[in-house]
């Protein structure tokens, strides 16, 4: 995983959210309590935490406040956000040596961990997305599948990676694998993998 897989992510999906920027954002996809303005507001806000945990380093630095505003903001400037986490992250973690890491709660990330992430929460929540205004969402395969490997090592093969991405993020189930209830990443570095599986 590296930048430019971020990158095309974020185009993709700012691509389709640019899209759908005229329907009615205050709905809530099934199952969430979130409306779309919000779960765009909350992508936005954790591209903008990535780049500050990654530039800070791998403790915990807890002195910033970063919010991006969902009420009373035109949904295209909510997707500009987006985009603007994308472009930042990118830029700092191109600036990291092969050494670098950062804090998160889920476990301390290199460059491919946090470039990761932020793949996933821009797949899954413009699915989010997607589900609650009833517009159809599939990104590109590998970009699912690189996101799905890198985060989440143990999960299924041979299986469609998109759904099984939306599997082990707790969003939908599969055959003979029901929803998860619980969901976690592996966000180090791939090498302190110990083959077992969380989940």
């Amino acid at each position: 995983m590296d930048v430019s897989t971020l990158r095309r992510t974020g185009e993709d999906c700012t691509g389709f959210l640019l899209a759908h920027a005229d329907t009615d954002w205050t709905t809530c996809a099934p199952d969430m309590t979130w409306n779309s303005a919000e779960v765009v507001a909350h992508l936005a806000n954790t591209l903008f935490w990535y780049a500050h945990d990654f530039a800070a380093g791998a403790v915990e630095l807890p002195t910033t406040e970063i919010t991006v505003r969902s009420a009373a903001v035109p949904t295209a400037q909510l997707v500009r956000s987006v985009s603007a986490g994308v472009s930042l992250l990118a830029a700092v973690l191109t600036q990291g040596g092969p050494e670098a890491r950062g804090w998160h709660p889920r476990g301390v990330a290199d460059d491919s961990g946090f470039a990761a992430m932020a793949c996933d929460e821009l797949l899954v929540h413009t699915a989010d997305v997607a589900r609650a205004i009833g517009a159809p969402f599939t990104p590109a395969r590998e970009l699912a599948e690189e996101t799905l490997r890198r985060l989440f090592p143990w999960a299924h093969s041979g299986e469609d990676p998109w759904r099984t991405l939306l599997w082990a993020n707790g969003r939908t189930e599969l055959p003979d694998h029901p929803r998860l209830v619980k969901w976690t990443w592996h966000c180090a570095p791939l090498s302190e993998w110990d083959g077992s599986s969380p989940v």
